[in-house]
């Protein structure tokens, strides 16, 4: 009897007949179980390590290439923040803010104001709290791990606006002869707006994701454009619809992109540590 090693499975010969005693699985069962959704080892291919993610995403040395943003922009996002909170703060923007509410509440087209309460209503309980675990689950089954929990931590917006709201508890605009409130299930303090913040968190990472990961050129741009004029539209919606304060919402915008920036860098030097590339 002779055994003969190979660097796939084990034989053993017995009377001239080899026989296959242990070793990874035919081909054609491997590519059954690929097939099926399933690794060699039995569990799921989307929780696979060893698994790649679909051909239509970037591998991990391009995606940290293409995710090169200059920290600069979140020093100074996070700078006007800064000034902005203070003069909200000190009640100076009152003035402003009117004049832009009423300026943007002139125009009652009845297809703007749709445009308007259909961008708000992702931000707003039910659905809030479903579509971010929805959008979280759908990476694990791509095979994108470590974009599930970073974009986990993009949701973390919504925490950094309860916070921020508990330090200044300004008041709500108050409907009246000019100005108009529409109705909706609103909670806590105006200032920043929880819309906008958590729009720039969730929708604006995904949307770096996308940009740095998804092939297809027209697939990629139809994906960021319309997670980025999701972005871009709720900061006008909240105004036009009465719920927040022009200052209310730039000051989201600016303290979500300073966020932003700051976790598509630390997913960058992630990346090209697991990829052994240099960030």
């Amino acid at each position: 009897m002779r055994v003969h090693r190979t660097r796939t499975d084990l034989r053993i010969e017995c009377n001239g007949t080899a026989t296959r005693a242990i070793g990874r699985p035919p081909r054609s069962r491997r590519q059954h179980l690929h097939g099926v959704g399933m690794s060699t080892r039995g569990v799921p291919a989307a929780l696979d390590p060893r698994m790649p993610p679909p051909t239509e995403v970037f591998p991990a040395p391009v995606a940290v290439h293409r995710g090169r943003t200059a920290s600069t922009v979140a020093w100074i996002c996070l700078v006007a923040f800064a000034g902005l909170f203070g003069l909200v703060k000190a009640r100076r923007s009152d003035a402003v803010d009117l004049a832009v509410t009423l300026k943007l509440q002139h125009n009652r087209h009845a297809l703007l104001e749709r445009l308007m309460a259909l961008v708000s209503w992702p931000g707003f309980p039910p659905q809030s709290r479903l579509i971010p675990p929805i959008g979280i689950g759908f990476l694990f089954l791509l095979s994108l791990p470590v974009e599930a929990a970073f974009l986990v931590a993009a949701w973390g917006t919504s925490l950094l606006s309860t916070v921020v709201k508990s330090l200044v508890s300004r008041p709500r605009p108050v409907a009246g002869e000019q100005l108009r409130v529409v109705v909706a299930p609103l909670g806590g303090s105006s200032f920043p707006s929880g819309h906008v913040l958590s729009y720039v968190g969730l929708y604006g990472f995904a949307a770096y994701l996308a940009e740095v990961l998804i092939r297809p050129i027209a697939l990629r741009r139809t994906v960021v454009g319309a997670l980025l004029g999701l972005v871009a539209l709720v900061g006008p919606s909240r105004i036009q619809q009465g719920h927040h304060w022009f200052t209310d919402v730039t000051a989201s915008y600016l303290l979500g992109t300073s966020y932003v920036v700051a976790l598509a860098a630390l997913y960058r030097r992630v990346k090209a540590h697991r990829a052994r590339v240099q960030a």
